[in-house]
């Protein structure tokens, strides 16, 4: 083991890891400890320094998230020499016979492939070391090792390191609760040190978190201020590692020096820490983690909406403060700029002489907080590039914040695009009485969503969005998505006056196999809508679709025109919004068969919203194929509009292009004398079998007829046949 005076010895080189975008933060850092040199690198420092320097970076950085000692440094152009150069070290000098270990491998490059494989192949060679030199073979253990081993792998080139700290540094030994997004300390202490916090607490400024989640970063800034070691607690004073080389006689130096600092820096700290957020779960997980901390009496939690946040509710302080907060977004950067104008406006108000330091999703959530960025520096939240921003002061002086908020280029290229829209439409609209129509389907290539306005029929009446993303090109970079769709939202918000509880937003997510929907949210709410003479009930928020596919709304009103005294049947009838319009439309009967009890449901609602029931309005839930096949009975009007494909426990697969026949020769079976079938799909690739068809019908397209105003831009978005018995 080496001695205090090896320690001091003539510097070395290390490396300090760290997240992208901390590097020279972290460099200026390893610099006021005490190391010869820092330069950065991507995602780490390369380090001058002594074994003594390194163990204090281990004790004191915040924002390193490992330190890393060089054990050996060697070609490596395939599997065999990784092997033979871990094992030609003298192990039995590196740690004791039953001492276990663990392996962190990270490999690039065509040679070695798999950082699993690496890490197994170097844990070989240490064990046959071992095991040949002293007769044991040393134990694996993943989570709490003797010796935790960091091998590189790059350009040919592999580097074995000693974690000095025994794992990631970030683990700062309170933490216990945390709310759905954590933020790792090494990247609270960034924000609170872009934002100058020891300056801020030194002047005797508070510290507050507007949105604080489970407190991190109020954490985090309260034990900067008391001046507690980041390292302190997380290994409760016991050494981080049982490498031989580890100096246990510097570590207890530095202990003994951390505890001293604390027990100053407590007794002297005042309670100017504030975190407040409006779910009470947080603030709970909030309070236990301070109490972890030794912090339970000097931080004020509050269960509170951050447009509640007033001048008289801030912590007490000697001078202006600063406000931290990482605003909610989620893996997508899919989020709400209403709220981060809301958090921006709030401190604009309460704190206008304060500092603020904001890691917001991007840019442009940034700029919807409304607050003029001195400094905007680019960080990763993991593996989300996020934008953080410090404001000083948060308010300047004459600046006021009337009038409507500035969009960006791009959000107002799609403000500008809504606004044409809905001049084009307007008429349209007026004359026909529309309140739910699509107002942008991707007009612009490059914002690729479509957005649905919808009216609610209530006194007074309000305004929904439902907004859906379309798949992106697998070329465009997810950074670039999550971009174009935030300015999307500013936009669509911004032209439609609505608050954001009133937009449903259905992103896509990548997953295995492709890109697909995420989750929705659960909200179990109805809004009641009018389309011509019926009234409907839609949901936006709940599933994929609403209840109301509005393409296919001249096909319904044709249907309610068409429908007097006729026997009605729909088939697949989803919601059940044909059925009712032919029913408004004075159809003698109505029967709806779908295989859905949700749907069906559904339509029993729609007909009773309109005073409709009895007998002669049937709900049937059953496969349809099998229904058509079973039954005799006589129709006047029909529409059909099965989905592309659907599979269900109860019934066979059903495919729109390889059963339509079938489908439709059943269908037309039901037709009575001078009956009419319209037949409708939205299958992009859908080809009508015209020669097979024809045996037993008369058919014409009409997909033009059934195609209205605010979805010209789609002509393909569904496709629709008049369909009569031949003969």
């Amino acid at each position: 083991m080496n001695t205090a005076s090896d320690t001091t010895a003539s510097p070395t080189r290390f490396f300090a890891s760290c997240g992208k975008g901390l590097e020279y933060l972290l460099a200026e850092e390893l610099l006021a400890l005490g190391c010869a040199s820092a330069k950065a690198t991507i995602a780490g420092v390369n380090v001058e320094g002594t074994l003594a320097d390194a163990l204090r970076a281990v004790m004191w950085s915040r924002l390193a998230s490992r330190v890393l000692w060089p054990l050996a440094d060697f070609e490596c152009p395939d599997e065999a020499a990784l092997y033979a150069g871990v094992r030609a070290l003298d192990w039995p000098a590196q740690l004791e016979p039953r001492h276990a270990i663990a392996i962190d491998a990270h490999v690039s490059g065509t040679a070695i492939t798999h950082a699993r494989f690496a890490a197994q192949r170097t844990k070989d060679a240490v064990v046959d070391a071992m095991r040949e030199a002293t007769g044991v073979r040393p134990d694996v253990d993943l989570d709490m090792p003797d010796l935790r081993l960091n091998l590189v792998v790059r350009k040919g080139r592999a580097i074995l390191s000693v974690d000095l700290g025994g794992g990631p540094l970030h683990r700062r030994g309170w933490r216990r609760q945390q709310g759905e997004a954590p933020l790792k300390e090494t990247l609270a202490a960034a924000v609170l040190l872009r934002g100058q916090w020891p300056k801020v607490h030194a002047a005797g400024g508070a510290l507050l978190d507007p949105m604080c989640g489970s407190g991190t970063l109020v954490i985090e800034g309260a034990l900067m201020a008391a001046d507690v070691a980041p390292g302190l607690l997380r290994h409760e004073g016991l050494p981080p590692s049982r490498w031989r080389d580890f100096d246990t006689a510097a570590w207890d130096a530095l202990v003994a020096e951390a505890q001293a600092r604390e027990t100053a820096g407590r007794a002297a700290l005042a309670p100017r820490f504030a975190g407040r957020d409006s779910d009470p779960a947080a603030i709970r997980a909030a309070r236990d983690n301070a109490a972890r901390a030794g912090l339970g009496d000097a931080i004020d939690w509050q269960v509170a909406d951050v447009r509640e946040l007033t001048a008289d509710t801030l912590p007490a302080a000697d001078a202006p403060g600063l406000a931290v907060c990482n605003p909610p977004y989620d893996a997508r950067l899919a989020a709400d700029p209403a709220l981060y104008r809301a958090l921006g406006d709030a401190l604009g108000r309460a704190a206008p002489d304060w500092r603020a330091s904001l890691l917001c999703g991007d840019a442009g959530l940034a700029r919807a907080t409304g607050l003029r960025a001195s400094k905007v520096y680019p960080l990763f939240n993991g593996a989300i590039e996020c934008a953080l921003i410090a404001v000083d002061p948060v308010r300047p002086p004459g600046r006021t914040d009337e009038g409507p908020r500035q969009l960006n280029e791009g959000a107002t290229m799609v403000a500008n695009r809504l606004r044409r829209n809905l001049r084009k439409l307007k008429a349209w609209r007026r004359q026909e009485g529309i309140t739910c129509y699509r107002a942008y389907d991707a007009d612009l290539p490059e914002y690729a969503a479509a957005i649905d306005v919808y009216e609610t029929e209530e006194t007074p009446s309000r305004t929904f969005l439902h907004i859906q993303e379309y798949a992106a090109p697998a070329t465009i970079p997810e950074a670039d998505q999550r971009r174009r769709l935030n300015e999307l939202l500013a936009a669509a918000r911004e032209v439609f006056a609505v608050p954001r509880e009133q937009v449903a937003l259905k992103t896509r997510a990548r997953g295995k196999g492709g890109s697909k929907y995420g989750a929705f949210d659960q909200r179990d709410e109805r809004l009641p809508v009018r389309e011509g003479d019926a009234r409907l009930w839609v949901n936006l928020f709940d599933y994929l679709d609403t209840g109301l596919f509005l393409d296919h709304r001249p096909m319904r009103m044709r249907l309610a025109r068409e429908a007097e005294d006729a026997r009605f049947l729909n088939l697949f009838g989803y919601t059940g919004v044909a059925s009712v319009q032919a029913a408004v439309g004075r159809a003698r009967s109505t029967t709806t068969v779908d295989l859905s009890a949700t749907y069906l449901q559904w339509c029993a609602d729609n007909l009773a919203a309109n005073g409709i029931g009895g007998r002669q309005h049937q709900l049937v839930q059953a496969d349809v194929m099998e229904w058509l096949a079973s039954t005799s009975g006589q129709y006047d009007l029909v529409f059909c509009d099965p989905p592309t494909f659907s599979n269900s426990k109860r019934a066979d697969d059903f495919d729109v292009q390889a059963r339509h026949v079938e489908l439709l020769r059943l269908a037309v079976g039901r037709l009575a004398p001078g009956g009419v079938l319209y037949f409708s799909n939205n299958f992009r690739r859908f080809r009508l079998d015209e020669v097979a068809v024809a045996a037993f019908a008369d058919c014409e397209e009409i997909s033009a007829a059934t195609i209205p105003p605010d979805f010209e831009r789609n002509p393909r978005i569904h496709r629709c046949w008049r369909l009569t018995r031949k003969g």
